[in-house]
């Protein structure tokens, strides 16, 4: 019997080792992976390499990462945003790489790993700083900076529900980086809020198919890992 569920975020994170490449989802606290990255402290990963829409705000989540100076460099859209003091005092004394990339082109590099593209050109960015040391191309009158591939190690994050194939379907806007994110990783970890029966998913809701995910784990309304998610009893043939 297939199944992906996992009983706990420690082992769900166990595979991940000092100087990985993490894409983390979340836009701000829809889709946040927060028990994923929790465990991931208490593991002391290190010298990370994190790919994510903005540098944590507040004193949990990824900036808990950055606190701990466990995040090498950072990849994300938007690093001085409210709340992110944490960053902005790492950046400041030099601590902490940090690589802008503008939020379409974001998705879009991870995408591009997903389906297997070489790369592609956007507008976004030409003509500016962003551009510098990046091939650059007139197309029909226009000009474009051409973009590599995000691939990533692991990626972290949170959907509304799931099924032990590990299939995703996400609620409103926590839909956002996961899908490509998912896409993008070579393991792909996630949390859900609930976990279905097989065929308990309206397959034309389902956003993440399960070939795209290696790992999942039940999380409770408190946040704590439920070891209910690892029985069968929860699925069918």
């Amino acid at each position: 019997m297939i199944s992906k569920i996992l009983p706990c975020c420690a082992e769900a994170i166990a595979p991940i080792q000092d100087g990985a490449h993490i894409a983390i989802g979340g836009f701000g606290g829809a889709g946040m992976p927060e028990a994923l990255i929790g465990a991931l402290l208490e593991k002391g990963t290190r010298d990370l390499t994190v790919i994510t829409n903005n540098a944590g705000q507040g004193d949990t989540g990824i900036a808990a990462l950055l606190n701990a100076r466990r995040v090498r460099k950072i990849v994300c859209s938007y690093p001085r945003m409210a709340g992110a003091h944490v960053f902005e005092a790492l950046y400041r004394q030099r601590a902490i790489e940090l690589e802008l990339v503008p939020q379409g082109t974001l998705a879009e590099r991870l995408r591009a790993a997903g389906v297997g593209l070489g790369g592609f050109f956007t507008p976004t960015s030409y003509g500016t700083l962003l551009a510098k040391g990046k091939e650059t191309r007139e197309l029909n009158g226009r000009h474009y900076v051409f973009e590599t591939p995000l691939f990533v190690d692991f990626a972290l994050i949170h959907a509304q529900a799931g099924d032990r194939w590990g299939n995703l379907v996400y609620r409103n806007t926590a839909r956002n980086f996961g899908p490509v994110m998912a896409m993008a990783a070579r393991h792909t970890i996630a949390t859900v809020s609930e976990i279905r029966e097989l065929g308990g998913l309206n397959p034309e809701a389902i956003v993440t198919p399960g070939i795209f995910v290696d790992a999942i784990v039940l999380r409770t309304e408190s946040g704590a890992d439920s070891l209910e998610a690892s029985r069968p009893a929860l699925t069918t043939e």
